[in-house]
């Protein structure tokens, strides 16, 4: 499989299968995801990975019993391993003061960052660990944090300072369950739409 056919091919799957992952894939998607770049090569991405029990946490911090009675994805919970990519500031400043960037001015203080390349590395990272569970034939789904990122970071023991860009969700899509987003019916922009050449 091509970059260009996993990009083709990726959908948001939103309804998995209870059928475990084979032992050992998860780790191997992070391990290819974290070699994507990142600023001043500090990388400063870091991957919290929730399973089983872990991942009953997970949801029981961010969707409560209530909101699960009509929760239009049920089958979204039954993803057999959550992906949470955070970028560490700490690491950005930390590299930004080290010799060969200190003329960036951007080794005192997280605030002196005009852009917080943390996440921007981290979403690098989330698209590049989409990109391969689809080429390992696996479902996953990307979705926000929104208002719940502090509860989480708290929950499982994040860095003081750390950003989640989302979370993603990895398992064996269920195929008698699709239930299409209503997103789906946007299509694609038209390329002339979006490339601005020379100008905008």
């Amino acid at each position: 499989m091509t970059v260009a056919d996993a990009l083709r091919d990726r959908r948001s799957c939103r309804s998995f299968t209870d059928q475990p992952l084979a032992p050992g894939v998860v780790d191997g998607l992070v391990d290819r995801a974290r070699r994507t770049p990142t600023a001043g090569n500090c990388q400063g991405v870091e991957f919290l990975v929730l399973e089983s029990d872990d991942a009953a946490a997970y949801w029981d911090t961010t969707l409560s019993a209530d909101r699960r009675a009509d929760f239009p994805w049920p089958g979204l919970l039954v993803a057999q391993a959550l992906v949470v990519p955070w970028g560490v500031p700490d690491r950005y400043v930390a590299r930004y003061a080290e010799a060969d960037k200190a003329r960036t001015g951007l080794g005192d203080s997280a605030g002196d960052w005009s852009v917080p390349y943390w996440l921007t590395d981290a979403a690098f990272a989330a698209m590049a660990l989409q990109l391969l569970a689809v080429e390992e034939g696996l479902g996953c789904c990307f979705f926000g944090l929104f208002d719940h990122e502090a509860a989480v970071a708290e929950r499982f023991g994040a860095p003081d300072g750390a950003r989640a860009v989302g979370t993603i969700a990895i398992g064996h899509p269920d195929p008698s369950a699709v239930r299409p987003s209503g997103s789906v019916d946007r299509g694609r922009r038209p390329l002339d739409e979006v490339l601005h050449r020379g100008m905008w």
